[in-house]
C-alpha cells in the first residue's frame, strides 16, 4: 500500500489552504477519454453521501488515510485514467500531487444522506459547474434517483437538469448515475432490473438542454446487451457494494464492458476495499478488462 504525508496535506490546508487552487492550476491535466477510446475511473465520493460501509464493515470507509492511500496506489497504477471524487477528497488528492496527468470527475449531489427521511431529495451540495471549470477538471457527476411515489424526486430532477446545462455550456462532461428506487421498510432500494435501468436511462438522457456533454453511469445488470441499445450516450458501468465474490464480479464486468457503447468502468469500494486485500491486484484485473493494451495507452497519452 503507497504511504502519505498526511501531516503536511493537514499543516497546508490549516496554514496554507491556497495551495489547493495553485495545485489545481499548475496539474498536468490527462486525457477525458483515453487513447483507446476507453476509461478507467476509481470513484471516491461515498463519504460525502455518509456511505462508509463496505460488504459487512459498516465503517470501512472512515479512516481517511486509510482511504487516501487505497486512492494513490490505485491511481499509481498503470491504466488508471482517472477519479471521481467529492472536493474534500480530490483537494487532499491534490495536494498530494496523485492527479498529475489524471482526468478527474467532481461529485456534485451529495444531500440524499443514506439513511435519512430525505434521502430521495438528492440536493446539490457539493460541486457546481463553475467550480469545476475553475479547478480545471473534466466533468460533474450527479446521482439522479427517480422514484414516481416520492415527491422529492422532482426537485432532484429539475436540480440535474439544470447542471446538465451549466456543464454543457463550459463544454465540460455531465456524468448521470440514475436509478429507478423506492422506499422499502424505511429504505430506498435501487431497482436493478433491466426494465428499470433502461427506464432510468431514458429519463436521464432528456435532461438539460442539451446533451452534447452527457454521459451516464449505471449498474452492470442482466441483459446488457438490450440496456446499451437504449442509448447512444457514452455509458461507463459502475462497480456498486462488492457482496459477490471476486472472480464472479469480474466475469459480468468483463462481459458488460464488451458491449457496444460502453466506454468503462468507475469503481470505487470494489477495487479500494478488496476482499483479500490486495488493492493493486484488484485495480490491475479491472483495468485489464477496460483496456486491451497498457503500455501502448500510456505511450499515447496526451497531457
Amino acid at each position: 500500500m503507497s504511504t502519505i504525508n498526511l501531516d503536511r496535506v493537514r499543516e497546508v490546508r490549516a496554514t496554507r489552504p491556497q495551495a489547493i487552487r495553485e495545485a489545481a492550476q499548475t496539474r498536468r491535466r490527462g486525457p477525458r477519454v483515453a487513447a483507446d477510446g476507453r476509461l478507467m475511473l476509481v470513484a471516491a465520493d461515498h463519504p460525502a453521501r455518509g456511505a462508509l460501509g463496505v460488504r459487512s464493515e459498516s465503517r470501512a470507509m472512515e479512516s481517511r488515510r486509510s482511504l487516501l492511500e487505497r486512492l494513490v496506489e490505485a491511481l499509481s497504477r498503470p491504466g488508471v485514467d482517472g477519479v471521481l471524487g467529492s472536493a474534500d477528497i480530490l483537494e487532499d488528492l491534490l495536494l498530494l500531487g496523485a492527479l498529475e496527468g489524471k482526468a478527474v470527475f467532481a461529485s456534485m449531489n451529495r444531500g440524499g444522506l443514506l439513511g435519512s427521511s430525505f434521502e430521495m431529495d438528492d440536493r446539490f451540495t457539493a460541486f457546481d459547474a463553475e467550480t469545476i471549470e475553475a479547478m480545471r477538471f473534466d466533468g460533474g457527476k450527479m446521482l439522479t434517483r427517480i422514484n414516481p411515489s416520492d415527491a422529492g424526486t422532482v426537485s432532484t430532477l429539475e436540480a440535474c437538469g439544470r447542471a446538465v446545462s451549466d456543464l454543457a455550456r463550459r463544454d465540460l462532461v455531465a456524468m448521470i448515475e440514475p436509478f429507478m428506487s423506492e422506499r422499502v421498510d424505511g429504505r430506498i432500494k435501487n431497482d436493478l432490473t433491466s426494465d428499470a435501468v433502461t427506464l432510468s436511462m431514458a429519463i436521464a438522457g432528456g435532461l438539460g438542454a442539451s446533451s452534447a456533454y452527457t454521459w451516464l453511469k449505471i449498474p452492470v445488470v442482466d441483459d446488457m446487451e438490450r440496456v446499451m441499445e437504449a442509448t447512444t450516450l457514452p455509458t461507463l458501468l459502475l462497480g456498486g457494494d462488492p457482496t459477490a465474490a471476486p472472480e464472479e464480479t469480474y466475469a459480468k464486468w468483463a462481459t458488460a464492458v464488451a458491449q457496444p457503447g460502453v466506454l468503462g468502468l468507475v469503481v470505487g469500494r470494489a477495487l479500494l476495499y478488496p476482499q483479500d486485500g490486495d488493492v493493486t491486484q484488484a485495480v490491475d484485473t479491472a483495468v485489464s478488462l477496460v483496456h486491451a493494451n497498457v503500455a501502448s495507452l500510456n505511450a499515447g497519452a496526451g497531457e
